[in-house]
């Protein structure tokens, strides 16, 4: 199980994050919501340990990580939960000198894995994802929603037990959307936990477990997916309203 529990992240004396807690089991797909601002992109960066939260603990099944690191602020632990818990942001951060095809590739290989050994799981994924047209080509050769796809190819071939995912349809249009949505119930059924920050309201109806609603770096509401037809607060109530309009 992935628990966050009171995470709390200052910049420069602005609470960005105010004690937000998380629970997330293998195989379940919870999402984040929230407007511009809320703390939702801050809350996968100290979830995957990318940065340090200032208070609270993290704990990646057996593995406890508590904040600050230690008396002395502390540095960053040596050894991370990782890939066992791998993220993806909406940067993509792709070398821009590697094709796609080396990009998804150089993670699992750099674990020790061999081309051979994930030729299959490569394959599966190129075909999911519809890119078999353009992996090899380079970064700067490619559309926006192309790199998405291959960014999020490599994420999921260091098979990870838990996957972050940072608007991972920003740039994707509605079919490879809709691909996407196919492909989410499909690695919650192999035992993937994913924490999904989004702002497309129906893709959120359409793959969640569990929603996070965030304003303000604090979780106003949460609860099943339910509370997306049925919410309690005046916040989430307001947001739902707005969003089904601009829809």
């Amino acid at each position: 199980m992935l628990t966050a529990t009171n995470l709390s992240k200052n910049y420069q004396g602005h609470k960005v994050l105010k004690g937000v807690s998380l629970s997330l089991k293998p195989g379940e797909i919870t999402t984040v919501l929230g407007p511009s601002g809320s703390g939702k992109t801050t809350l996968l960066k100290l979830l995957s340990l990318l940065e340090a939260a200032d208070a609270g603990s993290l704990m990646v099944d057996e593995k406890i990580y508590n904040f600050p690191w230690d008396d002395r602020g502390g540095a960053y632990p040596l050894v991370g939960p990782w890939p066992k818990l791998t993220v993806v942001f909406q940067q993509l951060f792709l070398w821009p000198h590697l094709t796609l095809r080396e990009n998804i590739l150089l993670p699992v290989l750099a674990r020790g894995a061999t081309e051979a050994s994930v030729k299959k799981d490569l394959a599966e994924l190129v075909d999911i994802m519809e890119m078999g047209e353009f992996l090899d080509r380079y970064p700067n050769q490619v559309s926006g929603g192309q790199k998405q796809r291959a960014a999020l190819a490599r994420a999921i071939l260091l098979k990870p037990q838990y996957l972050l995912l940072d608007e991972i349809t920003s740039a994707l249009d509605v079919i490879q959307v809709a691909k996407i949505v196919e492909l989410l119930p499909l690695l919650a059924k192999r035992g993937i936990g994913m924490v999904l920050v989004t702002h497309l309201l129906n893709f959120a109806r359409k793959t969640a477990d569990n929603v996070l609603y965030m304003e303000n770096g604090a979780v106003v509401e949460e609860g099943a997916r339910s509370i997306l037809a049925k919410p309690k607060s005046k916040q989430l109530r307001a947001f739902l309203q707005a969003a089904d309009k601009a829809s």
